[in-house]
C-alpha cells in the first residue's frame, strides 16, 4: 500500500456515497480497458464472479462442466451451488493447467460448458480451448482470478472464453482487500451478473426482483482500493517477476532436486506465486516433512494446491478415489508455494534456498 491507494480511499470516506456510486463504475471502466474487454462486473470475491458467470450461462441441471482438479476448491464448488457437475480433466505435467488433449476424451452428451483455469498465473490453452469448445458448442469459462495481467498471443487473459473472473484477495497481484470482477463482451450475460451481485434486481433500480440473486456487491471503499491498484499494476508485476527471477538463481543449484517454475515467454504469465515441486526420487512424505523444516525456520510456505477430487466433501459426494487423476496427484503431493512478494529482498530469497538447500539431503527418498 502507498499513499496513492490510502488517498483514494480517503476521497471515498470524505465523499457521500460508500455504495454503489461512480468509484465502482470508475473501477469497472479500468478493468475493461485492462482487458479489452466491452464489460467488467465488480463484486464482492473471485468466487461470486464465478458463481454469476455460471448462474448468468443458465445450465441445464444436471450438466457436467469440464474443469481441473487441480486448482483452488472454489473453482469446482460454484458449479455445485447451480446443481452442476465437475466432470474433472487431468493437468499437463507443467505447467499445471488442464491437459487440452484430454477434453475431448471427456467429452460426453450431458457436457455444456469448460471451465479452465489460469495456474498460479499461468494462462490455460486459450487457443485450443476455443477452438474445442467453438467445434462442439459449448461454454467457455476462464477462472483468471490468479492471472491478471496475464496474455496469451498478446490477447490479454480477460478476453478469452465467454467471461473471465479475477480475484483481489490481498495474495494475489492487486487487492481491494475483498472483492472480484467478471469481464466480457457478452452484454446480455454482464447485465445478468449485474442483477445477479445484487439480490436480483431489475436494471432499472426499482425494488424489482426478476431472478434469484445475491449480495455481491463491492462498495466504494473497496473499489478505490482496486482502481489505485491497478493504476500501478505494471509496477506491482514487475516487482514480482523480479523476486521469480531471483529465486531461478538462488534455486538453481538445487535443480536436480527442485523443478522451479516452468519458463514461459514474457508476458504470458502474471507472477502470482512462486510454487516449486520436488523430483520424483523424493519419497511422497518428503513435501510435508521439508514444509515441517521451512515452518521451523520461520519461512512461510504451503501445499499448493491439494486435489480437489480427493478432498472429503467431494469424496463423499461423488465417490472420487486416488488414482483417478494421476498426474493431478502426483503434482499436489510434491508442489510447495514457497514465500513470494513484491517486497522480498535478495538476502530472503537466498535464506529460503540456504534453508532449502540444508534441509534436502535428509529427506526421504523413493526405496
Amino acid at each position: 500500500m502507498t499513499d496513492h491507494e490510502r488517498e483514494r480511499v480517503l476521497d471515498v470516506l470524505r465523499s457521500d456515497r460508500l455504495s454503489r456510486g461512480p468509484v465502482l463504475d470508475a473501477f469497472e471502466t479500468a478493468m475493461a480497458e485492462h482487458c479489452g474487454t466491452e464489460h467488467a462486473v465488480a463484486v464482492s470475491s473471485g468466487t461470486a464472479a464465478l458463481h454469476c458467470i455460471v448462474a448468468a450461462l443458465d445450465l441445464t441441471p444436471g450438466a457436467e462442466v469440464l474443469t481441473p482438479p487441480f486448482s483452488f476448491v472454489a473453482s469446482s464448488n460454484v458449479l455445485l451451488y447451480e446443481d452442476l457437475r465437475p466432470r474433472f480433466v487431468d493437468i499437463n505435467p507443467s505447467p499445471y493447467t488442464i491437459d487440452v488433449d484430454r477434453v475431448a476424451d471427456a467429452l460426453t452428451p450431458r457436457t455444456e460448458a469448460i471451465l479452465a483455469v489460469d495456474v498460479f498465473g499461468v494462462p490455460a490453452d486459450w487457443p485450443a480451448l476455443t477452438a474445442l469448445a467453438e467445434a462442439h458448442d459449448l461454454h467457455l469459462i476462464d477462472d483468471a482470478c490468479e492471472a491478471i495481467g496475464a496474455s496469451v498471443h498478446d490477447r490479454p487473459i480477460g478476453r478469452w472464453g465467454d467471461a473471465a473472473a479475477f480475484g483481489f484477495y490481498p495474495n494475489k497481484q492487486i487487492t481491494t482487500g475483498e472483492g472480484g470482477c467478471i469481464t466480457t463482451d457478452d452484454g446480455d450475460l454482464a447485465r445478468t451478473c449485474r442483477a445477479l451481485r445484487n439480490q436480483g434486481r431489475a436494471p432499472d433500480g426499482r425494488m424489482r426482483h426478476d431472478r434469484l440473486g445475491y449480495n455481491y456487491r463491492l462498495d466504494e471503499m473497496s473499489a478505490a482500493l482496486g482502481g489505485a491498484q491497478l493504476d500501478r499494476l505494471d509496477a506491482l508485476l514487475d516487482r514480482r517477476a523480479t523476486v521469480a527471477e531471483m529465486y531461478r538463481d538462488a534455486l538453481a543449484p538445487l535443480s536436480d532436486d527442485v523443478a522451479r517454475p516452468a519458463e514461459l515467454p514474457d508476458g504470458d504469465r502474471s507472477w502470482f506465486v512462486y510454487v516449486v515441486r520436488l523430483r520424483d526420487h523424493f519419497a511422497p512424505s518428503a513435501r510435508d516433512q521439508l514444509m515441517a523444516r521451512l515452518q521451523e525456520n520461520g519461512i512461510g510456505c504451503a501445499p499448493y494446491f491439494p486435489a480437489i477430487h480427493l478432498q472429503p466433501y467431494y469424496r463423499n459426494r461423488f465417490g472420487f478415489a486416488p488414482g483417478d487423476f494421476p498426474v493431478c496427484e502426483r503434482t499436489s503431493a510434491r508442489t510447495l508455494a514457497l514465500p513470494f512478494f513484491g517486497d522480498l529482498t535478495r538476502d530472503d530469497v537466498d535464506r529460503v534456498a540456504e534453508t532449502l538447500a540444508e534441509a534436502l539431503p535428509a529427506l526421504p527418498r523413493q526405496s
